[in-house]
């Protein structure tokens, strides 16, 4: 061998594909870890904000019953009628008032056309399958007179 020559050594493939293999499975592993670690992580995030949410839901659920009671208060017919009087309202004399025809049985409304429905039914006025007795045809709603 001379001076200048260099010894040049033939690679085996079974090497390069034996490291190659080897390079992909730490890949693998490495990239499942890491999801591993991503998932938990996320896990402890939603947890959070799932206790924030629970905290959430606990003091919109106590609103809800602190504006019920509210309602039920304000809506009261004493208070209504009280504060009524307070402004100046009187209850309405005979003439003041008046029926709305959707809401007055026997005429072209809502109620006529839904006992019309129940008649048809044999559901309304007594009817054989209604379980009560006819009215007297001859009663007029006080109102209506």
């Amino acid at each position: 061998m001379t001076r200048h020559q260099r010894l040049h050594r033939e690679q085996d493939p079974r090497v390069r594909r034996s490291f190659a293999a080897a390079l992909a499975c730490a890949a693998l592993l490495v990239l499942g870890a890491l999801t591993v670690v991503g998932l938990r992580v996320q896990q402890v995030h939603l947890g959070y904000e799932l206790d924030r949410l629970k905290g959430e839901r606990a003091r919109l659920e106590q609103t809800v019953r602190e504006l019920e009671i509210e309602v039920a208060t304000l809506m009261a017919p004493g208070r209504v009628e009280s504060r009524a009087r307070e402004i100046g309202m009187t209850p309405p004399a005979r003439g003041q008032v008046r029926l709305a025809r959707e809401y007055v049985a026997g005429s072209t409304g809502l109620a006529a056309e839904r006992s019309r429905v129940a008649s048809l039914s044999g559901l309304a006025n007594g009817g054989p399958l209604s379980g009560h007795p006819r009215p007297d045809p001859a009663w007029r709603h006080p109102l209506q007179q």
